[in-house]
């Protein structure tokens, strides 16, 4: 088991669809596309589907008022479209139950006389959601719309529609708001003199509506819209003053990877990382509010990026290049210059603690580093008051088994706990704490370097692939390097190394059986034993709210 700490100082290093039944008052047409055996939700894949290859299914209906818990429906109809053609009509009259008031029937022409016949709601159901299917839903307002259809469902013991919504409403305040009076569907029919004009009626302003989406398409095109999850998201955008800046997102991929915004002279303001590139980047133009977003998208002029084959990849890319180009939106960009260590320097039980930022004391040990100076100044008073604890042999098992030099702590703070001391095991916990994710932390990562030329299979059969490592590090490019990097594993894990490496161990310890080690030039050795815990209690949310 490789040492926790080294004697030696550290070297420098380069920081480089509805036929099912069909009532005499219900008129089905369907030329239907292939469609999945899915019945909602889309997948990550799908919602990456360019708008070419997505089914739209525009619903509207009438009713005999507003709320879907009084009044019922009296007119349901759908149309679905792919590639801007009409591929199947449903429509159909319905019963309410009730009579259909007359404010109703001088909107919309229905009368009590002409829905008397018609089948009931649940008679219509069936037959609606096997239209549907898993195609893209479309309204005007269409909230409305699912509000009434979603509780005829549930009310007849049926899921309600679960499949992606656009509402024609929302995307023409996005995209149109400034040339119309208001967004009503009559006003934007004659505004744009749609060959399809609604009336009240259901199917006339499913096709005026259908109209409508597809004006608002190659609007949107204009804000690199170019997928489904490109369309759901451009209502959030809500009049972004970036948005112009949407364009260049356009060559941005559905994949993982790292992205890099770049102002007017190619410096790098911001390096982040995604598993879904395209989506991440455009989120900062619509869902993402933190304060320092505006001023950086105010400035940004190019977005380059890097693609990488998983995720891990990505986070680890993302550390190097950080460190790399120091960019000045990214608060963690020079933590890791600020890491620090504990340093202990003599012979025995007799070494003197201290804390350090820097490793070239050929004649210590370190441990760390530390996230802070702070944080390592915290944990060399825990050090201390450990090895008073233990007594003699606190080196060697500080070296060996720092879980037993570290239960007396955990002991103690148990103790103060039921005494109500509660100050004292507070401030116990978190020195012990930071001593303790420091040491684990070190230890792995002296593990991974001791790991050399190292490739690990994840997944199964078919969709199995390869990561490589070498010294722990994550290698990217093909082939063997020529050689490995020299150094002294004893050595302390240096201030560039140690996110990196933290990152990879997580990752490790997260995989499970999806992990498999293929291959492995040194060694690979966890210990056994366990830390003792020293994390803090977060109290359960009270149900009764706020006093």
């Amino acid at each position: 088991m490789p040492t926790l700490w080294s004697r030696r100082p550290l070297k420098p290093a380069s920081q480089s669809a509805l036929l099912g039944f069909k009532p005499a008052t219900q008129k089905t047409t369907s030329a239907r596309p292939a469609l999945s055996k899915k019945t909602g939700q889309l997948s990550l894949d799908d919602l990456g589907a360019p708008l070419s290859e997505v089914t739209f299914c525009v619903i509207d209906i009438e009713t005999t008022g507003a709320s879907p818990k009084s009044c019922g429906i009296t007119e349901i109809a759908a149309a679905k479209y792919h590639l801007g053609h009409c591929v199947g009509t449903f429509q159909t009259l319905i019963n309410p139950g009730v009579a259909v008031p007359a404010e109703i029937t001088f909107l919309t022409g229905i009368t009590t006389a002409m829905v008397l016949p018609a089948p009931k709601v649940e008679l219509v159901l069936h037959s609606l959601r096997e239209f549907v299917r898993d195609a893209v839903i479309v309204g005007h307002n269409v909230r409305f719309d699912l509000g009434f259809l979603n509780k005829a469902l549930v009310s007849n013991d049926w899921q309600p529609f679960t499949n992606r919504v656009v509402d024609t409403v929302r995307l023409a305040r996005r995209l149109v708001r400034e040339e119309v009076p208001n967004c009503k569907l009559g006003t934007l029919s004659k505004h744009f003199a749609f060959p399809n004009q609604p009336t009240h009626r259901a199917l006339d302003d499913v096709r005026a509506t259908a109209d409508l989406l597809h004006m608002l398409l190659e609007r949107a095109a204009g804000f690199g819209v170019l997928g489904l999850d490109d369309l759901l998201e451009l209502p959030a955008i809500n009049r972004h003053p970036q948005a112009h800046k949407l364009k260049l997102t356009n060559d941005l991929p559905r994949s993982p990877g790292v992205y890099l915004f770049r102002d007017l002279s190619g410096a790098v303001l911001y390096v982040g990382k995604a598993t879904n590139l395209r989506a991440r980047v455009r989120s900062y133009f619509s869902s993402d509010d933190r304060r320092k977003i505006q001023p950086m998208l105010r400035v940004v002029h190019r977005i380059d990026h890097v693609r990488c084959a998983t995720p891990l990849e990505a986070a680890v890319l993302e550390v190097r290049l950080i460190q790399r180009e120091t960019p000045r939106f990214n608060r963690q960009s020079k933590f890791w210059m600020e890491y620090s260590y504990v340093r202990i320097q003599g012979n025995g039980d007799a070494g003197k603690v201290a804390t350090t930022r820097t490793t070239g004391i050929s004649d210590a040990d370190y441990l760390g580093p530390f996230p802070s100076i702070s944080t390592a100044r915290i944990a060399t008073l825990a050090l201390r008051e450990a090895a008073a604890a233990y007594g003699t042999g606190w080196r060697r098992a500080l070296s060996e088994r720092p879980d037993k030099l570290l239960q007396p702590m955990a002991v103690r703070m148990r103790a103060l706990a039921a005494e109500e001391r509660f100050e004292e095991a507070a401030l116990l916990r978190d020195r012990a704490g930071a001593l303790a994710r420091g040491i684990e932390r070190q230890h792995c990562a002296q593990a991974l370097r001791a790991t050399g030329w190292m490739t690990i299979r994840v997944g199964h059969e078919s969709d199995a692939y390869e990561i490589r490592f070498a010294d722990g590090r994550v290698r990217f490019g093909a082939g063997l390097p020529d050689r490995l990097h020299e150094f002294d594993r004893d050595a302390p894990v240096p201030p560039h190394l140690i996110d990196e490496l933290a990152i990879v161990s997580t990752w490790l310890a997260k995989g499970g059986h999806r992990l498999s080690l293929t291959n492995v030039g040194g060694s690979l050795a966890f210990p056994a034993y366990r830390m003792p815990r020293f994390d803090p209690i977060v109290a359960p949310k009270s149900r009764e709210g706020p006093t």
